[in-house]
């Protein structure tokens, strides 16, 4: 039997992995592996990663953090990944140097962009929830829509022909979902 890996244990040997552990989370103790995303996915982290940076040069609340890992579950030790985990409390960027944190942001932002991020996505968003994260977003390219998650509430789509609120938990937050799959200018040049 292999023996489990804690979160500790598995940030410091995950450079090892294939891709670097680029794709790689522990869960229950055991590495698990993703499929690498596509341009798809690679285009909304950049075109949410500009909206949030803007909001957040606008309203001075809170940072973001880009695939920072979240030990969601500990014994045994379950760290996730997600695109953005966006908080609000603490000293500003505080959580963006760490490779792992055990503090909940106050919103996760997840992609279904493979299968396998899609087949999960449920227990995933439970994970969070148990961990103490109010808020998730799950974008979906392949359908072009948000699902709006908060604990306690049923959850909510937003098409492409809307937009998209932060409120709660980012208040004055709004992007048109469509801008979210747009590519980006740059490569079209």
């Amino acid at each position: 039997m292999l023996a489990l890996l804690t979160a500790e244990q598995f940030i410091e040997q995950r450079y090892d992995l294939p891709d670097a552990g680029q794709w790689a989370e522990l869960v229950e103790g055991v590495p698990t592996f993703l499929q690498p995303p596509g341009l798809e996915h690679g285009n909304v982290v950049l075109n949410l990663s500009k909206a949030l940076a803007q909001y957040t040069q606008e309203n001075h609340a809170g940072y973001a953090c880009f695939d920072l890992g979240l030990a969601v579950l500990r014994r045994p030790d379950t760290v996730r990944f997600p695109a953005v985990s966006y908080f609000l409390s603490g000293p500003r960027f505080a959580e963006s140097d760490r490779p792992f944190t055990d503090t909940p942001p106050v919103l996760i932002v997840e992609l279904a962009s493979t299968n396998d991020r899609r087949k999960g996505m449920a227990s995933r968003i439970l994970e969070y929830q148990e961990f103490g994260v109010p808020h998730v977003w799950v974008v979906d390219p392949h359908n072009r829509c948000v699902h709006v998650c908060h604990r306690g509430a049923a959850a909510t789509r937003t098409d492409d022909v809307e937009t998209l609120i932060g409120e709660p938990p980012l208040a004055g937050f709004s992007l048109p979902v469509a801008e979210l799959f747009a590519t980006p200018e740059w490569w079209n040049g």
